[in-house]
C-alpha cells in the first residue's frame, strides 16, 4: 500500500490485481515523506519507506467488532510488536484508523478489483507454483484459499470506503485516468509485470472450471459479483 503526501492519494493493495506492479511503478514518483510498504520478493526499482512507527490501536479494534475481532487483535498486536504501522495488504478500515482524519478524508483513495473467476484461476496458479506443481485444482477448491478482496475496501456494513475501484480488465485505461487526475506521469504502461510468471495455462477460465467449481466461486464471491456486476 502507499500513502502519498506528494500526490495526495492512498493506494490500497488487493490480491491478484497487479497491485505489486502498481506499487513498483508508483514508488518511483513518491516523495521522501510518503509511505511505501515493502513487497516480497523485492522488485526493482521499488523502495519501501516510512511504514514503521507506533499508533493507537483502539480505533481499529473497535471498528473490527462488526467482523472478526479475534483476527484483528492478532494482526494488530503482531504489527505493534514489529512496529509495522503499515503493511502491504492492509484493509481500508485499518488504514483509516492508523491515519490522520485529514489525510483520510482529503486524499484520493483507490484500489483494483478483478473478475472473480479469472482471479481465482490466477491465484491457484501462483499457489500451485509455490508448491512445485503438486496442488490439483480440486485440492485448491477444497481448501477454499480464495482471494476475496471486498473486505479490503469496504466497512463492516459492506459500504465502499474508497473513491474508486478500478477494474483489472481495463486497468491501463483506468490508471491513465486516475494518474492524470493526480498529476502522476504515465505513458500507458507500468513497465513491469510482477508475479505474473506463475500461470502457464492460458485457456479462458470458462474452459477450465467445472460446473461445481463455478458454483463454489459464485457463492464465495457473491458480494463482489453483485457489487461490480461481474458475469461468468
Amino acid at each position: 500500500m502507499i500513502i502519498s503526501h506528494k500526490y495526495k492519494f492512498i493506494f490500497i493493495k488487493t490480491k491478484k490485481t497487479a497491485g505489486t506492479s502498481i506499487e513498483v511503478y508508483l514508488s518511483q514518483f513518491c516523495g521522501e515523506d510518503d509511505v511505501v510498504t515493502p513487497i516480497w520478493p523485492h522488485v526493482e526499482p521499488h523502495r519501501a519507506r516510512n511504514y514503521q512507527g507506533l499508533w493507537n490501536p483502539l480505533p481499529e479494534i473497535i471498528e473490527s467488532r462488526g467482523r472478526d475481532l479475534k483476527t484483528t487483535l492478532k494482526m494488530t498486536w503482531r504489527h505493534l510488536w514489529r512496529r509495522h504501522r503499515y503493511v502491504r495488504h492492509l484493509p481500508a478500515t485499518i488504514i483509516r484508523a492508523r491515519t490522520s482524519r485529514e489525510v483520510w478524508e482529503t486524499y484520493f483513495k483507490f484500489c483494483v478489483e478483478r473478475n472473480p473467476w479469472d482471479k481465482t484461476l490466477s491465484h491457484y496458479a501462483m499457489i500451485n507454483d509455490r508448491k512445485d506443481g503438486g496442488l490439483t485444482l480440486d485440492e485448491y477448491f477444497d481448501r477454499r484459499w480464495f482471494c476475496i478482496n471486498y473486505p479490503k475496501y469496504t466497512d463492516s456494513r459492506g459500504s465502499i470506503l474508497v473513491d474508486r475501484v478500478l477494474k483489472y480488465e481495463s486497468l491501463m485505461q483506468e490508471l491513465s485516468q486516475v494518474f492524470g487526475q493526480l498529476g502522476i506521469p504515465f505513458e500507458g504502461s507500468l513497465g513491469v509485470r510482477a508475479k505474473s510468471e506463475h500461470r502457464t495455462d492460458r485457456r479462458p477460465y470458462q474452459e477450465v472450471f467445472t460446473s461445481r467449481q463455478r458454483e463454489i466461486i459464485d457463492k464465495a464471491f457473491a458480494p463482489e459479483i453483485a457489487m461490480h456486476g461481474y458475469v461468468f
